[in-house]
């Protein structure tokens, strides 16, 4: 009797040292997976400065950007349009993602509930659809202003461009329902990343492939072959000029057109530099996160997933500097902001002796109340060179202004023809 029970104690003793073990492996795994998350302090507190570095200077850049495309007529175009609904997703993605994101560096781990861990991820997913998609779009608006100017005033109506907004958002939200209910991956936190994303359901699917080549190889394709035939279009017409100048060496224009080729090249080297930004952006930003994502999917290498994350981040505070400060317009536009005055404005008065008063000349009163009279010899010659100028522009297909889209030339642009004048 007394040994039957003994070896029910050793029995039962034997199974109690075998949970401890077992709970001692546990935790000596899950305590060994928390070092390897964590394990360079020092990555993870660069990762969180620079995170809400990026944040700071995301969320003032792109607002600043609205409220200078809204109040600035100048620029004020179908470009910008594309650019305001680029500027919105961004802030969005500084204000509800990179916080969290943030505090995932600072804690090394999650420290908000599953509903937050769901919402940030998709916002981030969208953020780059729409910015990919916004690009594209210009990138295609840039193409028809230059290859096929007669269907420009056609296709982009203020309706038209309103819905082709609304496509980008719809579509980039469209491709992650399947993922937000489930069906073809899942949002979760992810422990080797520290962060929530994109992981695989219970069925092992994930829709990160699908997504890069949806979201990112067709964006590119369209990108390469709309600049291409851009690029193909510009130099097949300066050859037209050089050939057209050779023929006629006594031109009495002859000057003039070598002045009006002379700036066509310069605006032929910003477009090379402005498409050039573009690209690298483009790559720079994205390229290396869908790439780490699909090469690395068992997520290997940690340290090469954040370093991608943080890359991706910077393109809520590059594509403001890209698309902004790179234009002399949208420059006069942040200065006019940051100065809180008003646009300039130009109006025209009769003066003495006109039509309305008797004298041949006009008075041009400007926002200060400077007042300038030309006279009528100088008033015809202002008016043609603005005829010419908007000839120019219709039928030229370069761009005088360094812009994500060319447009055509805007009453607003008459001040600045006035003041060349005089």
């Amino acid at each position: 009797m007394e040994r039957r029970l003994l070896e029910v104690s050793l029995e039962g003793g034997g199974s109690f040292m075998e949970s401890l073990a077992f709970d001692s492996s546990t935790s000596l795994s899950q305590e060994a997976e928390s070092d390897s998350l964590s394990k360079d302090k020092h990555i993870l507190t660069l990762a969180a400065i620079t995170t809400i570095t990026i944040l700071v200077v995301g969320v003032v850049g792109n607002l600043l950007t609205i409220v200078a495309l809204l109040r600035c007529p100048r620029v004020r175009n179908v470009a910008a349009a594309f650019i305001i609904s680029l500027c919105v997703a961004d802030c969005m993605f500084c204000i509800l993602v990179l916080p969290f994101n943030a505090s995932l560096y600072i804690f090394g781990k999650w420290v908000f509930n599953d509903i937050l861990c769901t919402i940030t991820p998709m916002i981030r997913y969208v953020n780059v659809g729409i910015s990919l998609l916004s690009i594209a779009m210009i990138t295609i608006n840039r193409y028809i202003m230059i290859a096929h100017y007669s269907l420009y005033t056609r296709i982009y109506k203020p309706v038209w461009i309103a819905c082709m907004i609304i496509f980008c958002w719809l579509l980039s939200f469209g491709m992650l329902v399947p993922t937000l209910l489930g069906i073809w991956g899942k949002f979760d936190y992810e422990s080797k990343l520290i962060t929530c994303t994109i992981v695989k359901d219970e069925n092992g699917r994930s829709a990160k492939t699908a997504l890069f080549i949806t979201a990112f190889i067709i964006p590119c394709l369209i990108i390469i072959i709309c600049y291409t035939r851009i690029f193909w279009v510009v130099h097949s017409s300066e050859s037209r000029m050089r050939k057209h100048a050779a023929k006629n060496p006594k031109d009495i224009n002859r000057t003039s057109k070598e002045k009006k080729e002379a700036k066509n090249r310069r605006n032929e080297w910003r477009i090379t530099k402005m498409v050039l930004a573009i690209f690298l952006s483009f790559l720079v930003c994205y390229l290396p996160i869908t790439i780490v994502k699909v090469v690395d999917s068992e997520v290997q290498q940690p340290n090469l997933h954040l370093l991608a994350t943080i890359m991706l981040y910077l393109s809520a505070c590059i594509n403001p500097i890209i698309y902004v400060i790179m234009n002399k317009q949208y420059r006069q536009a942040y200065k006019t902001i940051l100065m809180c005055s008003r646009p300039r404005m130009l109006s025209t008065t009769p003066g003495p002796g006109s039509s309305h008063g008797g004298s041949n000349g006009m008075i041009l009163n400007d926002v200060t109340g400077n007042r300038k009279t030309l006279s009528l010899t100088q008033n015809v010659n202002i008016e043609q060179r603005y005829r010419d100028k908007s000839k120019d522009e219709v039928s030229r297909t370069m761009v005088s202004q360094v812009s994500i889209a060319l447009t055509p030339v805007r009453m607003s642009e008459l001040p600045q023809i006035y003041d060349d004048h005089l």
